[in-house]
Order: structure tokens, then sequence, then C-alpha cells
């Protein structure tokens, strides 16, 4: 085994791409996501406060020695893609948050609007002013003077 990196590359980094996706915020956007884990191959996760949802898919330009065979003209992702951002470095890889279930969302979303409702401030409820008792036209005709 050497020193590099690259000598040990599984080409994890060519067998799934990742898009930012809006943080959920309403019921239904949720429930898309629910949607999304209900297919095969696909993950949600938060990083750093960003949300994607990650395809699995092997790049089809990934050799059998993990080699890209199309290095020289490899698109400028693969270009800005360092050593230190390799997904091969082994561990667990630090989520704020990794979806890969449809239930694990379902739950989260409980959480988040828990947290939502008892954040929100509570509205005074005011009290109704009793209604006052009205003697009919005839009364009221006659406290205006009117006969």
């Amino acid at each position: 085994m050497g020193n590099i990196l690259c000598e040990h590359c599984t080409g994890e980094c060519c067998n799934y791409i990742a898009l930012p996706i809006d943080e959920p915020e309403t019921k239904r956007d949720f429930d898309d996501m629910r949607w999304y884990l209900m297919h095969g191959g696909i993950t949600v996760f938060v990083e750093d406060g960003d949300w994607y949802i990650q395809f699995r898919s092997v790049c089809r330009h990934l050799q059998a020695d993990y080699r890209c065979g199309v290095y020289e003209t490899r698109p400028q992702i693969c270009r800005e893609y360092k050593a230190r951002d390799c997904d091969y470095s082994g561990g667990d890889y630090e989520y704020d948050h990794l979806f890969t279930e449809p239930e694990q969302i379902v739950a989260h979303a409980k959480e988040h609007f828990a947290e939502e409702r008892a954040a929100a401030p509570r509205k005074k409820t005011r009290k109704k002013a009793p209604r006052r008792k009205h003697g009919g036209i005839k009364e009221t005709l006659t406290q205006l003077g009117v006969r």
C-alpha cells in the first residue's frame, strides 16, 4: 500500500450524485421527501444546515480499477474535488441528519412541527364583552326621543 490516498480509492465519489434541495417547511414538503425515500437508491441528508438529495448511480466512466476513464477531460466538478473531501476516509460521515427510510422523515417532520408549535407565541384570547340586553325597537326609539 502506498502513501497516496488515491491508491486506496474505491471510487465512492463516483457512485452517487448529491444535489442541494430546499429545506422543507410545509407538510407537503416533508411528504414529497417521504416519496423520494420510497424509491431505491435515494437518501436525503443535511450537512452544515444545507439539505441534499442523493441518488446512488455509478459514473459510466469509472473503470474496474476505480480510475477515471476520461480523466483528462473530466467535468469541472471532478477537477475541483480534493483529496481532503474524499469519501474513502472511512468511519462515520458527519451528517446533521441522514434519512434513508420514509419513516425517518415522517418522525423528523413530527418533531419539526412540534418544536414549531412550542416556539410559536401564544395568541391572547380576548374575552368578548357581554351582550347588552336590548329592550326592542320601541325602547330604543323611546331612548332616542322618537315616538
